[in-house]
């Protein structure tokens, strides 16, 4: 039986008691090997520094893990601003995200992707983060934000004339992961991974139990048991 009741107490579960290797070693396990999006993609806040810009008031930072669904968005390079639909249809794909969303994105390596003011647009209508194959930019602004986002690094290069959105809620597919839309997003300081929405209940739950016992572990040997002994006994490492 699952331990959460909704989307909500399941991506807080996820956030709070999981990390990324111990789900990816249930994926592996599962037979699903090529879910790990580049290890170039990682957490903005890791890669610059973020003690200038932490807003008064804020109680957590959430710029290092982040849980959600995928929104996915296939755009494309282009070589002049697009005077009937500049962006094309970048701000509709930011209207239409939902609560406890991600916002990824590939397709167009020529500008950044992600900046200050879609980093607002996110957080007001109910997203919890953006995954992006390529760069942010407005990075002081971004941060401050407290908002997750998962990037290859940081670019100021305009997309209005490079950068054109022309689907969004389709498959994509990033490295060596096919991404449907809908499918789980988890990211944190190790990478980003995704989780097939059709297996998600399963994988989650059997990576509960697998940090849960990987715990177990490491108090014994703490205590003096000896590593081949603990995983003869638990069975992970």
């Amino acid at each position: 039986m699952a331990m959460w009741k909704n989307d909500d107490e399941m991506f807080a579960l996820m956030k709070e008691k999981l990390y990324t290797p111990v789900v990816g070693d249930i994926l592996d396990q599962m037979g699903y090997k090529h879910q790990f999006l580049p290890a170039a993609i990682r957490p903005l806040a890791a890669q610059v520094p973020t003690a200038p810009y932490i807003l008064p008031g804020e109680t957590e930072d959430k710029r290092l893990k982040l849980a959600g669904y995928a929104c996915t968005v296939l755009e494309n390079d282009v070589y002049e601003y697009q005077t009937q639909k500049p962006f094309g249809y970048m701000t509709e794909a930011l209207d239409d995200l939902k609560p406890n969303e991600i916002y990824i994105a590939t397709g167009a390596h020529n500008s950044a992707l992600w900046g200050e003011l879609l980093t607002a647009c996110g957080k007001a209508r109910g997203a919890v983060g953006a995954v992006l194959d390529g760069y942010t930019r407005d990075t002081p602004k971004v941060i401050e934000q407290n908002f997750p986002v998962f990037c290859t690094g940081t670019w100021a290069q305009d997309s209005s004339v490079r950068t054109y959105v022309f689907q969004w809620r389709c498959p994509i597919e990033i490295g060596q992961v096919t991404i449907h839309n809908g499918d789980i997003v988890f990211g944190d300081i190790d990478g980003v991974l995704i989780i097939p929405k059709e297996i998600a209940p399963e994988v989650l739950e059997k990576a509960l139990e697998k940090a849960s016992t990987e715990k177990t572990m490491r108090r014994a040997i703490e205590n003096g048991m000896l590593v081949t002994d603990a995983f003869a006994t638990f069975g992970v490492l």
